[in-house]
């Protein structure tokens, strides 16, 4: 049964962090913790204590009490205008709120085009790695832009000097649409038939095996920024994800 954000924050309180060497420490920030997605990122490196702290950004004051975990309140204001806050490392995801939890519509989520300001916000507050999960529409995304930079706005965000920089090129699925009457049913039916042609590299991957590819590629990737292929995502989904990131690292195809 699903889990809202909310609830996954509280495994925070499962006992003291393991430690291991691949161990995170410092503070994370979390832009973005809605949906499926941002539901599976908070549990995995927040209910896991890969961090020391963990902060998330909200639209709304939400009670706290959860160990190890903090919500930090958006200001009504540009994001140039925001004050600093600490972290280390920091998610940026742009899946909106899931409107029928009500606790979701507390957590400020990002808009694409505030990618840039909210780069500039997190390098001002120390942050040194960042990973953001691009969402596109499957079997669009141009060749070209599997494993390059794809918009003067990425290319800002990597202009910024953080230390690491993750681009996570993930396909999301189709927006079922509102059909009002049968003739609109048999074309979207008959439209339907074009996802098969979508090559398998390229389908969307569950949420958490997505989620489990970011927490492992924020702890295994060296220096600099790196963009990681709907087809390497996808190749993480069907085997072991930590040795998909280590080839990834080692550039292999």
């Amino acid at each position: 049964m699903p889990v809202d954000p909310i609830h996954a924050l509280q495994a925070g309180r499962r006992g003291p962090p393991q430690q291991g060497v691949d161990a995170g420490t410092g503070t994370l920030l979390i832009a973005g913790a809605t949906g499926v997605l941002g539901q599976e990122l908070v549990r995995r490196p927040a209910g896991r204590h890969r961090f020391d702290h963990t902060r998330v950004l909200v639209r709304e004051p939400i009670r706290e009490g959860i160990a190890g975990v903090e919500t930090v309140l958006a200001p009504d204001a540009p994001i140039d205008e925001w004050p600093p806050v600490e972290a280390d490392t920091a998610l940026i995801l742009f899946e909106p709120p899931r409107l029928y939890y009500d606790r979701e519509r507390a957590l400020w989520t990002p808009a694409p085009d505030q990618l840039p300001a909210l780069a500039r916000w997190l390098r001002a507050s120390g942050v040194e790695s960042l990973a953001i999960v691009q969402p596109h529409a499957q079997g669009r995304l141009p060749e070209a832009l599997k494993r390059g930079l794809a918009s003067l706005d990425e290319q800002a965000v990597v202009a910024e000097g953080f230390e690491r920089v993750i681009l996570v090129r993930s396909a999301q699925k189709p927006a079922k649409p509102r059909l009002a009457n049968p003739a609109e049913r048999l074309a979207a039916w008959m439209l339907s038939i074009t996802r098969f042609m979508v090559p398998t590299s390229e389908q969307p991957v569950r949420a958490s095996k997505v989620a489990e590819l970011v927490d492992v590629a924020l702890r295994l990737a060296p220096p600099g920024a790196r963009v990681m292929a709907p087809e390497t995502v996808w190749r993480a989904a069907q085997g072991d994800v930590r040795e998909t990131v280590e080839a990834w690292i080692a550039g292999a195809p």
